[in-house]
């Protein structure tokens, strides 16, 4: 009977699970698997030690909290805006092109939407309120950065272009959105006369279900027009691809970077870079502005609901001068970036 369980478990969990991935080997894909070049990853045995000795900090419960404005509907030329929606989802607007990056909309994150982490606060702008969305972004395929609702309803409403990891195309085939344009690291695609989007490294994974681990690609992106360069880290481990970016695209207008779900470090610093390596990410980067994102709504590491914003302000009066181009936006506002 156990073993009827156990078949049956792992049956369910690989139906969530993305389909193998067929292509060159490479520095960072050997074939069947995707892998980061340095050889770090999360062991196994520091999982189950942190999933049974958490040490969590404190969130509020659920609050109904107001949505912020509309945004504009496009933005004039030469201008860079960019809206802290919630999570890893922000709103970046330029060269006439309105970009979401890791949509999630849904009030829970995990295979089917009935387990996983369930969000603290509303998405801080209206879904009914975002502007045409021409791209969408996706970083890897984790439940809290790849949520099928909201791309269908994305994909209803605006019909938007979605560019993700190698591999990410088939899997999102399978649950029912089409179209999706795989990008391989460094490798770009125009979107408009103006704006190219480059696929570029993360120190990450990626997991469906309990049979494909690392069988996507996470990335990161940068997007690259007239209006300057705008970095989208999704999540990332501390590694040499911050120096390798800021090279290729220096100066970078704005970097959004995230801060939160790093705690505990001996465990989730892998894959996780914490509020104080954001701060040297900017300045290996040569970021102009940067914002910080992946905190405040879902809480899965044991950092506690304000925890990364106040090391990241800790760590900003360390620095003379930096402060000032690393701004906290709340969830539903957004400012206008200067060159």
């Amino acid at each position: 009977m156990c073993c009827v369980v156990c078949a049956t478990l792992v049956s369910g969990c690989c139906a969530f699970a993305a389909p193998q991935y067929r292509g060159p080997v490479t520095d960072h894909f050997d074939g069947r698997r995707f892998y980061n070049p340095d050889g770090r990853e999360i062991p196994l045995t520091s999982i189950i030690g942190w999933l049974t000795h958490r040490d969590r900090g404190p969130w509020y419960p659920y609050r109904d909290l107001p949505h912020g404005p509309p945004p504009p509907r496009i933005v004039a030329d030469g201008a860079l805006r960019v809206t802290f929606i919630n999570h890893a989802t922000t709103l970046i607007q330029l060269d006439g092109v309105n970009v979401l990056t890791d949509p999630v909309y849904s009030d829970r994150v995990g295979p089917g939407g009935i387990v996983g982490p369930e969000r603290h606060r509303p998405p801080g702008i209206r879904f009914d309120d975002l502007p045409p969305i021409h791209v969408v972004l996706l970083s890897h395929d984790h439940y809290d950065h790849m949520d099928v609702p909201t791309l269908k309803r994305l994909v209803a409403k605006h019909h938007p272009r979605i560019f993700a990891g190698l591999g990410t195309r088939a899997l999102l085939a399978k649950e029912g959105v089409p179209g999706v344009e795989d990008l391989d690291w460094w490798q770009d695609a125009r979107v408009s006369k103006a704006l190219r989007v480059v696929s570029v490294p993360a120190h990450h994974a990626s997991m469906r279900g309990l049979c494909d681990h690392c069988a996507t690609l996470w990335n990161g992106f940068v997007l690259s027009g007239d209006s300057g360069n705008v970095y989208f880290a999704g999540d990332t481990g501390w590694g040499e691809h911050f120096k390798a970016i800021g090279e290729r695209f220096a100066p970078l207008r704005l970097a959004v970077l995230p801060i939160g779900s790093g705690r505990p470090r001996t465990t989730l610093s892998p894959n996780h870079i914490s509020p104080e390596e954001a701060v040297w990410a900017h300045l290996a980067l040569h970021a102009h502005t940067s914002i910080p994102m992946h905190y405040g709504t879902f809480a899965q590491g044991d950092d506690g609901e304000t925890e990364p914003v106040e090391v990241l302000h800790e760590t900003l009066a360390r620095f003379d001068g930096v402060a000032e181009h690393f701004w906290v936006i709340n969830e539903g506002y957004g400012r206008e970036v200067p060159r």
